[in-house]
């Protein structure tokens, strides 16, 4: 038989779209097909405000129902990508990368056919605004209908979209996403969206013509439907296998996400709507469907990471930025938007479980040369790192997942900024004098951060002005540039700190190094680099064309017109990376935070050194070396 799995990987190619009913109608609409919702709106309206009849109360039903199905579905999806609650129940391991994401962002084009296709019903058959609330007979009849008609019709036009005939016209676009997802069930062309409509209308409108339709039935039955599909293919393994055990004849009547995955996976297999019965009677169901379920529910543990990167929430506005709230908005780089706002609640309420429970969790992984890299986060937000009375509770839990870390195998583990300040831990330094035996290698990351800095300033500059002159960065800043003989204002009222610093570079690069304690002192300097936060009128004392590098968290807001602005220090990841599914804060797709990049290299090197406490600029050329030989580019 033909490998199904080949033909996905011919056909799932750009300009395939030609067949006939494969786009839909409003795609170069783009986000303004909500406004095609709009006639509904003013339809319901117009009924209930001029002619104060609720004559048109089916507009206020689709536009519920069509609302409902789309947080069924948006749950589903914060569900699938809570990976710290069910990671080892993954069916595909892998995760869903950004080229899935963008095929998939108009996942609810359904939704609004399904809409559309409501109101000619409802415009045909005037009389079904009358519905009844209730009719116990129209369950019993909507079940037998679906059972009976529905799942196998959806049966064999499944089979038929895979034959050789249609499979290369319509159906490779759902397979074309690798990894199933819950939005995966509204990625299809318009015509198999259109044969879908027939298998949702056979129950609901089969009830109401038969007499026993209800509205609590047209809504039950819609919103089960989806709930269904969203479950076969979360992704994530739920169902009981007790429960299969105990009543055998159960696994053919409800499939599992494990039985649907494989149809994912081998295409030739395990074709039913929900009913593994029509399977097993058309001969089609994958021999492992059962013994895989059994597999997957008996994981306790997932493969141990080989790198994490111990990140930490900014604020209440930016942990809306993650993969189990919004996947889409994960996705681009963070920016604080209009439609978060009804959301930040749901977010303070967060924060505040998280604070009485604190646990780390995990975030988002990636594969980078077959090892495996994940992102784990403290729940605490960049306030509290601020708080006296917090700081304990901080680095206990900071400690805590160093320990886990070395005790799950793990190579490396990098500290984000925050979680590695210097009054809080002094760099790492406090778990690596507490735990003098760990295996994992301890790493802050600011050697590359200082690479990075240092590489973005043009090799002509003769003269930079230094804010945060004496934190980690800003010394190893100030005596790598001494060495380049670059003259460095370092702004800092404490004599003692500087001298000690200057002390620390050769007799003939002391002098390049400038005690400021005024920002007037940089007026006539083009050049700064900014480490600790400055105000507008700071700013402003720097002359017009001024370029301000930055390495303050959070980075200072940009005032000047007439000067530019650099990002956080970052680094491109290298373009063999998989699985990579949402942007690191405000960074692009594909790039890191430097610190989170000096980790990485700091595993794919080997390197057995902790890296914590002050930073060694003999080893700023060798990490920014080793950062390139691995495939990471600056940006």
């Amino acid at each position: 038989m033909e490998d199904y799995n080949v033909v996905v990987q011919e056909y799932c190619l750009p300009g395939k779209r030609n067949a006939p009913l494969f786009a839909w109608p409003w795609e170069n609409l783009g986000h303004f097909k909500y406004l095609l919702y709009g006639p509904f709106i003013a339809k319901l309206m117009y009924s209930l405000v001029w002619r104060k009849k609720w004559e048109d109360v089916w507009c206020l039903h689709i536009l519920a129902l069509c609302a409902l199905r789309g947080l069924v579905h948006q749950l589903w999806s914060s569900h699938t990508n809570m990976l710290f609650f069910h990671r080892p129940k993954r069916v595909y391991r892998r995760g869903v990368d950004f080229e899935q994401i963008d095929k998939e962002w108009h996942w609810d084009n359904f939704l609004l056919l399904q809409a559309i296709m409501g109101a000619f019903v409802y415009l045909s058959f005037p009389s079904l605004a009358n519905l009844p609330i209730w009719d116990a007979r129209g369950a019993i009849c909507c079940v037998a209908l679906h059972m009976g008609l529905s799942e196998p019709l959806y049966y064999l036009m499944h089979r038929l979209l895979h034959t050789r005939d249609l499979f290369p016209l319509y159906h490779w676009l759902h397979h074309h996403s690798k990894v199933p997802h819950p939005f995966t069930a509204g990625s299809a062309t318009f015509l198999e969206h259109l044969l879908l409509c027939v298998i949702v209308g056979i129950p609901t409108l089969g009830t109401v013509f038969l007499g026993y339709g209800s509205i609590v039935i047209l809504y039950s039955y819609v919103l089960v439907f989806d709930f269904l599909r969203c479950l076969g293919l979360s992704n994530v393994e739920i169902m009981p296998c007790s429960l299969f055990q105990a009543v055998p004849l159960l696994k053919y009547l409800i499939y599992t996400p494990t039985y649907h995955s494989l149809h994912h996976m081998d295409m030739r297999t395990n074709f039913c709507l929900f009913m593994p019965l029509y399977d097993m009677l058309g001969k089609t169901i994958n021999s492992l469907s059962w013994d895989l379920q059994r597999e997957i529910k008996s994981r306790t543990n997932e493969r141990a990471p080989d790198f994490v990167f111990l990140a930490h929430v900014v604020d209440i506005m930016s942990s809306l930025h993650s993969p189990f709230v919004f996947r889409s908005f994960s996705s681009i780089p963070f920016s604080s938007r209009l439609f978060l706002l009804p959301v930040w609640p749901l977010g303070f309420v967060a924060m505040m479980l998280m604070w009485l429970k604190s646990k780390t969790f995990l975030f988002s992984f990636y594969h980078l040369k077959g090892r495996l890299h994940q992102t784990w986060a403290v729940p605490r937000y960049g306030f509290q790192y601020f708080l006296p009375f917090a700081t304990q509770g901080i680095n206990k839990q900071i400690e805590q997942a160093i320990l886990r870390a070395d005790k799950l195998g793990t190579k490396v583990i990098s500290l984000a900024a925050l979680n590695k300040n210097e009054g809080l831990n002094g760099g790492g330094t406090l778990f690596v004098s507490k735990h003098p035996n760990l295996k994992v290698r301890v790493v802050h990351g600011n050697t590359l951060t200082a690479a990075v800095i240092l590489n973005n300033i043009p090799g002509d500059v003769s003269e930079v002005f230094l804010t945060g002159s004496t934190s980690k960065l800003g010394r190893a800043i100030a005596l790598y540039l001494a060495r380049r003989h670059v003259r460095v204002l370092m702004l800092t009222k404490s004599r003692e700190r500087f001298l000690k610093i200057q002390r620390e570079a050769g007799v003939e690069c002391q002098k390049f190094l400038v005690q400021v304690a005024k920002y007037q002192a940089a007026e006539h300097c083009k050049t700064w680099i900014i480490g600790k936060w400055s105000s507008p009128g700071e700013q402003r004392c720097a002359p017009s064309g001024t370029h301000f590098h930055q390495f303050v968290v959070p980075p200072i807001i940009p005032f000047r017109r007439d000067c530019t602005y650099g990002k956080l220090a970052a680094m491109k990841l290298p373009k063999d990376v998989k699985g990579l599914e949402s942007c690191e804060y405000s960074m692009g797709r594909g790039v890191v935070h430097a610190c989170h990049a000096g980790g990485m290299v700091h595993f794919l090197e080997g390197w057995s050194h902790h890296e914590v406490g002050a930073i060694d600029v003999d080893q700023i050329d060798v990490v920014w070396k080793a950062a390139l030989n691995h495939g990471l580019e600056p940006l």
